[in-house]
């Protein structure tokens, strides 16, 4: 079984507009979370590949630390034509499923990549995790990697659990809460700070801020 972790990556200084913070401290702020997460996924038993899409030239280079596959993203045309980028790959090389994964998770641990394939099913699957606040999808799994297409940015968690519906019996909506955990706004940052799930990437938050 060979899975495959997506991570689309939006230009990092074009990232993040509802957080109220100075622009070169969002910048940075995505490139820590970013490494972090791509830090978790590299240490995980279960990942066998990170693909990463994006534009961003930071992006691409602190990807290649952690052996990811890089596709460019040249015309930085949305998250779903993205995911579409790396599913081709995948597709191309037999990989048997993919998690497609924001870049700002940064709270995320391997156990819980754990967890979640504990619901996975043969021959076909798929598993939506949504965010905290049930506005978007934070983790989303397909068996086979072409099992559907992505619906980002449209009020994704719910269009995905459905279209999951009419694509496999085996699907389920999966609630693992350090993957909940996602900073889009101020507030999203405070709630995270606050539960401290980890220390050193607390205090590398709490420096930049």
């Amino acid at each position: 079984m060979n899975i495959s972790a997506i991570i689309p990556v939006k230009t990092f200084s074009k990232a993040k507009s509802r957080l109220d913070l100075p622009s070169d401290v969002k910048t940075e702020l995505c490139k820590l979370m970013f490494d972090e997460v791509l830090s978790t996924l590299s240490t995980s038993p279960k990942i066998n590949k990170i693909v990463v899409v994006s534009k961003d030239e930071d992006a691409l280079s602190i990807s290649k630390k952690y052996n990811a596959v890089t596709i460019v993203d040249k015309n930085e045309s949305g998250v779903n034509n993205a995911v579409a980028q790396a599913d081709k790959y995948l597709v191309e090389n037999n990989f048997n499923a993919s998690i497609v994964f924001p870049q700002d998770i940064p709270f995320m641990k391997s156990q819980d990549i754990d967890f979640l394939l504990k619901f996975l099913s043969y021959p076909t699957c798929s598993l939506v995790v949504p965010s905290r606040k049930f506005d978007g999808t934070n983790a989303l799994l397909r068996m086979p990697i072409d099992l559907m297409e992505t619906h980002y940015d449209e009020d994704s968690y719910k269009i995905h659990l459905e279209t999951a519906k009419s694509k496999t019996p085996n699907w389920s909506l999966v609630f693992v809460r350090r993957i909940m955990m996602d900073i889009d706004t101020n507030d999203d940052l405070e709630y995270c700070m606050s539960q401290n799930e980890k220390p050193n990437v607390c205090e590398k938050i709490s420096k930049l801020l």
